[in-house]
This record gives C-alpha cells, structure tokens and sequence, in this order.
C-alpha cells in the first residue's frame, strides 16, 4: 500500500457529537477532548458550527489554537457570513479546513431551501471559492446525499471539485442507505464524475437503522477515502459511524479493506471514556470495541480456549485498543509522583502544578474511603475536578445530611454556599436523593425540570464510586451534570449542582441546517 491506501479518519464528535440532545460541551470539555483526538493522531477534527453562538465560535478558536497535530475543521453552511465566520474562528490553526454544504435531495431542496437544483449548484459553487480564500484545504458535502438523485450528485460534486473542493463528503444524513447500494453509489459516483480522480471522496453516516458503521465500510470498499465518525457513536438521532468500530475493522480485516489509517488505536479506550465522562452518556458493556464486556469472557469454553490461545475467541487484541489485563494499583499510601505517572500513562496531563494538587488532593480524598483505585475513578475524578474549576461555581456543596428510615420520610439538611454566602435548608422527599435535590431547589430556586437522572457504576464492588448524570431543562436550555462519589447521595447532589451552575449562562446556538435559533 502506498500514501493513497491511507484511510482519512474525519472525527466530528465536537460537532455532530456534541449536537445529541443534553451533550453540549464547554470550552474546555471540547480542548481537553481534541487534544486527546490529537494524541490518537485523528487525521481532521471538525471542532464545531463557528455561526452558531459566540460560544461555539470561541470553542473553535480555542481547538485551533491548541491543536498542532491534527487539522481543524470547522463547519459552514454555504453561505457568506457562515464561511466568513468559520474562517475567522481557524485562523490559528497549523492546518485548517473549511466543510461547508447544502441539501441536495428532491425533499430538502423542495421543502427546506425551497431552490431549484440550478441555485443550489451555483451556491454551492460560490461557498467553495468563498472558502478558498481563507484555506485551500475545503470539504464540500451535499446533505441527504443518501436520497439525492445520481445524475444530480455527479453534477454538483463535478462542479465542486472545479471550484476548488478537494474532499467531497458523501452524507447518509438521515440513516437510510443500505450497505451495498451505498457502497454502489460511491462507486458510480467515482466512475461517472470526470474529475473524481482530484479529490478525496468521504462519507458521513447516521445509525437510524444501525448501519451507521456497515454502510461507512461499504463505501470504504468502493473506494471512499475519509469517514466521517465519532467516538462511542455519539451523535444526532441514533448517532453516527463509530470511530472505533470502522478503524478496527479496516485494522483487523486488511484482506478486505486495501488501506490503513494512521491512528494511535492504544489511545482509543482512554477517548472513550473522556467523552463519557464528559457528556455523560455512558458506554453500554456490550459496546464493540470500548464497552467493558468487549473483551470479556465468561463461558468456561471461551475461557479454556482463551487461555490455550487467545485467537481461538479474540480478533483483536485488548492492548490494542487501550485496554490492559494489568493495573497499578493505587491507594491512600500512593505519592504525589506516581499519581502523576500513572495519569500520564492513561492519557491525563496537567496544565498547571494547582491543577495537579487539587486532583491529587480529592486523590488521597477518595483513597480515604475506598481500598483500591482504578483507572475508571482516576477518570471520574478528574472529570469532577476539571468541571469544578471551569464552571463559574457561583454554587458549592459545603455540607449534606441524609436520613432514611424504614417507614419514616427520607428528609435531607443541606448547606450551600451561593456566590459565597452559606445557606442552609431543608426538604423531605420520596427518597434520599429526592429529598437532597428538592433541598437544594429550596435554596437555588433554579425553575429547572429534571430530564434525566442516571447512576453507574464506576467500578466493581461494594465500595465502588457511583457516576451519577443529571440532565436538567430550563426554556429549551438543556444542560448536563455530573458528580462522582462513593456516597451515592453525595454523588447525586454534585451533578445536580453542576448541572445547575451551567444553567445559569445559557447559551444560544443556531441550528446548522435550519439556521433557526435554538438555546441549548
């Protein structure tokens, strides 16, 4: 295989990711996640939708300006003020790229755009030239291109490439595609356009059928030269293609797929579970790949056979992923040094001494109260950590009492602190974590309503960290927090007080296909 065979892994989980209802990322959660991106040497990073608020356009700026590795893309409808913005947020990129589109189906472009195919070829045209003055480096994709007209995809994507287009994306926007008659569609498409053989040709498919990854593959085995994906498969509806799912079946079947990527696949459990913890939509156990079941056995005849050879029932190798059958194990007699060793070696660097002495002190904190540290609550809490100092924190949790009773009413005493001055209440309530929550609304009086309320367990046993993710709704602001402690109830209160400190600031967003403003 030569340079051509590389397969371009397009990672969009900032963007079309973050785009999940109750994902929304800060500032920061996007840098930490796109340098993480960075060190699995992911070839392109759409950051995000610049024209969409003043927050994603400076989450952009910032992921372009701590970004060297990796090119920064950013995503622009086409047209002017859109590219104009875009542009602007990527200027400080070592290498950036500029992905602007428009529908091309019979329904959007009747319904939504409410253009003639003519219009939409010239605007197309236009956002492409407009692009190039800000970088050379432009992705042109004709959206709902699995519904679009074959005949019309060869004339825009043709007229693109003329324009300056160097990659041409191939969306499956509304997950309708089936492998082999996507898979066909790249093909035609690289047959029937004159110029194909000057650009790249990319896919981005969504999972409303499940076939998010199979149909990114059948257009891989076509020819396709990028897939656009996202880490666990975040994404819109359903989701999109599964980073991890396409990268390993190029990685492990070279007999079908004449081509490789360039990713670092060690690092991708560490991403996974960064975003996890991030977004706070958990990896479900049987998840290929990063689900904590995938190389996990428990039939005695898997066992046997896995300990006579691995092969017999593994196609891949847990190393190979970022799994690892050995762990240090660290605890309350643990130093300052091998703390910050061992969060290296499992992808978490410090910015700051202070950054490291305050992770290290909630360290010694949780040490305190449970034997034996894993990787998953040195992930958990830093993830606390890190959401503590970035949010503006005008809520702390200064003390919870709980008290649950057989046939009494569970009735929680809390004290916060409120932009630094200590108040105390109280509440009763259907349970312990009811009573702490109606406790804390008592004193915030956010107005917000509870969307979800999710407990996991961060490791196994009894003494075990529980996650907890609380999603809360406010005027169509939607927001995520998290908490993590050994103290379920504890847990609890702290996502709820995350949560609620970024509700505070809601922010709007434009829609990218609608240009509708939304607050999220």
């Amino acid at each position: 295989m030569n340079q051509s065979d590389q397969l371009i892994i397009f990672d969009t989980t900032l963007r079309d990711g973050e785009q999940s209802p109750g994902a929304s990322m800060t500032k920061d959660e996007k840098v930490r996640i796109a340098k993480s991106l960075e060190r699995m040497r992911v070839d392109v990073i759409e950051a995000g939708f610049p024209i969409a608020s003043v927050g994603d356009f400076e989450a952009v700026e910032a992921v372009a300006n701590a970004v060297k590795d990796s090119t920064v893309c950013g995503l622009a409808r086409a047209l002017d003020k859109d590219i104009d913005r875009a542009g602007e947020a990527l200027k400080g990129a070592n290498s950036a790229r500029i992905h602007t589109f428009i529908a091309t189906s019979p329904i959007h472009m009747q319904q939504k755009l409410r253009m003639s195919p003519e219009q939409v070829v010239e605007q197309a045209v236009h956002a492409i030239k407009r692009a190039r003055q800000y970088t050379k480096n432009v992705e042109f994709s004709a959206e709902d291109a699995g519904r679009s007209e074959l005949d019309f995809l060869c004339r825009i994507f043709e007229a693109a490439i003329d324009a300056g287009a160097t990659t041409l994306n191939v969306p499956d926007t509304v997950g309708y595609a089936m492998p082999h008659q996507f898979g066909e569609t790249i093909r035609a498409l690289r047959e029937k356009i004159p110029n194909s053989d000057k650009a790249i040709f990319s896919v981005h498919c969504h999972n409303d059928l499940g076939l998010a990854v199979a149909n990114s593959l059948a257009a891989v085995d076509n020819g396709a030269r990028q897939v656009e994906c996202t880490i666990n498969g975040l994404g819109e509806r359903a989701g999109n293609a599964s980073l991890e799912e396409v990268v390993m079946a190029v990685r492990t079947r070279p007999d079908i797929y004449a081509c490789h990527t360039e990713l670092d696949t060690t690092q991708i459990v560490t991403c996974s579970k960064l975003v996890s913890n991030i977004t706070g939509f958990p990896v479900q156990p049987n998840k290929a790949i990063v689900g904590a079941n995938a190389f996990a056995h428990e039939s005695g005849i898997h066992q046997d056979g896995v300990l006579k050879s691995r092969e017999t029932y593994e196609i891949m190798r847990a190393e190979d992923v970022g799994w690892s059958r050995n762990r240090m194990v660290l605890g309350k007699h643990s130093g300052r040094n091998a703390f910050r060793t061992h969060l290296e070696e499992i992808g978490i660097s410090f910015e700051s001494e202070e950054e490291l002495n305050e992770a290290f002190s909630r360290f010694k904190d949780l040490a305190d109260k449970k034997h034996e540290i894993f990787d998953e609550d040195l992930q958990a809490l830093v993830t606390d950590s890190r959401s503590a100092r970035e949010e503006n924190e005008r809520v702390k949790l200064i003390s919870l009492k709980v008290c649950s009773e057989t046939g009494e009413t569970p009735h929680a005493n809390l004290v916060l602190s409120l932009d630094g001055k200590e108040i105390a209440d109280s509440a009763a309530g259907g349970g312990p974590v009811d009573a702490a929550f109606k406790a804390i609304e008592a004193l915030v009086n956010s107005g917000t309503e509870l969307q979800l309320y999710s407990v996991n367990n961060i490791t196994s046993g009894t003494d075990a960290q529980g996650e907890v993710t609380v999603r809360l709704e406010k005027g169509g602001h939607i927001v995520n927090g998290q908490g993590a402690d050994t103290d379920i109830v504890i847990a609890s209160a702290k996502a709820y007080i995350n949560a609620v400190n970024k509700i505070l600031e809601p922010v709007e967003k434009a829609h990218p296909q609608t240009g509708d403003r939304l607050t999220v």
